[in-house]
C-alpha cells in the first residue's frame, strides 16, 4: 500500500475512525505541514485547502472496502492500526494534530486554515463567512494578477496534480492548452477529465487542441537527445506547417485573455514538442510577447 493512503488511515483512526470531508482535509493540510516530505499537495478550492490525490486515494480505498464514504464523512472500516507502520515523526505529527485540533468541528477548522494559510482561501466561495472584511481583502490582496501578455509552456512530468495547479495560479494563467495528442495519462490527475475538473475548480479555462500534437506511434523509440531532434524536425515540417489556423487560435486566444499555457508531460523543454509550437506562434504576425517555461 501506498504510505500515503497509510497516512490517510492513521488519520481517520486517530481522529475516532470518522471525519467529516472538510476537516479531513484541513486535517491532512495541517498534517503536511509538520513532514519534510509532503505526503499530499494542495490547491486553493472551493473550500479551502484541497488535495485531489487525497480525495481519489480514499475512493479507492472505498473499492477494497477500507474506507466507507457517505454524503458528508469518510470512515475507517479497515481494523488494521496503519500508525504503526508510520515513521516516528509522522506518528508525532499526527499526535500534535489531534491535540491541537482535535477539539475544532469543521467550521472552525474552516476559519483556522483560512486566518493562517489566506492563500488557500483565494478561490473559497464560503469565505465571506468566516473571515472580517480586513480579512478578505488580505486575501483578495494574495490573489496572483500579472498585467504582462505571455504564452507559458509546463510540463507536468515529477509534479502532483496540485503542484502543478499551483504553478497555474501563481502565474495567473488564465486558460490552459492541452497540445497532447491523445490527453490520457497513467499519472493521476493529468487524463483530459480530471484535468477540466481541477482547473475549472480554481477558475482556469480548459482546451485541448490535439491537432498541434504528436502521434504516439512517433514517440517510441525516445532514447537520446538526437532521437528527440529528430522527431521534432518532422514535427515542424509535417504537422506544424499544416496547422497554422489552429496556432491561430491559440494566439487569438492568447492576445485576447493576455496570460495563457501550452502542456505536455515532458519536464525538460528541450524533449517536448510544445518549444517548437510556442516559437512556431511566435513567429506568427501579431506576436509580440514572451515566451516562458515553467
Amino acid at each position: 500500500m501506498y504510505y500515503r493512503r497509510k497516512i490517510l488511515l492513521a488519520l481517520l483512526d486517530q481522529f475516532g475512525g470518522e471525519v467529516d470531508k472538510i476537516s479531513l482535509q484541513k486535517l491532512l493540510f495541517l498534517l503536511a505541514k509538520h513532514q519534510d516530505k509532503k505526503s499530499f499537495h494542495f490547491v486553493p478550492y472551493r473550500y479551502g485547502c484541497y488535495s485531489f490525490q487525497a480525495n481519489a486515494d480514499l475512493k479507492t480505498m472505498t473499492k477494497y472496502e477500507q474506507t466507507f464514504e457517505s454524503e458528508k464523512y469518510w470512515k475507517k472500516v479497515d481494523e488494521k492500526d496503519y500508525s504503526l507502520e508510520l515513521n516516528a515523526k509522522d506518528k508525532a505529527a499526527l499526535r500534535l494534530i489531534k491535540s491541537q485540533y482535535g477539539n475544532l468541528d469543521s467550521n472552525e477548522l474552516v476559519e483556522l486554515t483560512y486566518k493562517n494559510y489566506p492563500f488557500f482561501a483565494i478561490n473559497s466561495t464560503i469565505a465571506d463567512k468566516f473571515l472580517t472584511k480586513e480579512e478578505l481583502i488580505r486575501v483578495e490582496n494574495l490573489r496572483p494578477r500579472k498585467e504582462e501578455t505571455v504564452l507559458f509552456t509546463i510540463g507536468y512530468e515529477g509534479i502532483s496534480l496540485e503542484q502543478y495547479i499551483n504553478k497555474l495560479i501563481v502565474n495567473d494563467i488564465k486558460v490552459l492548452f492541452d497540445v497532447r495528442k491523445n490527453p490520457f495519462s497513467m499519472k493521476f490527475g493529468f487524463s483530459k477529465s480530471q484535468l477540466i475538473n481541477a482547473c475549472q475548480g480554481v477558475g482556469i479555462d480548459y482546451l485541448h487542441i490535439p491537432e498541434v500534437g504528436i502521434e504516439n506511434d512517433k514517440r517510441q523509440e525516445l532514447n537520446t537527445q538526437a532521437d528527440y531532434d529528430k522527431l521534432f524536425t518532422y514535427y515542424r515540417k509535417n504537422i506544424l506547417q499544416k496547422e497554422s489556423a489552429k496556432q491561430g487560435e491559440i494566439l487569438d486566444v492568447l492576445i485576447k485573455k493576455g496570460r495563457i499555457a501550452l502542456t505536455c508531460f515532458e519536464a525538460n523543454i528541450c524533449q517536448c514538442h510544445r518549444k517548437h509550437l510556442a516559437e512556431s506562434i511566435s513567429k506568427m504576425d501579431g506576436f509580440s510577447f514572451e515566451i516562458k517555461h515553467i
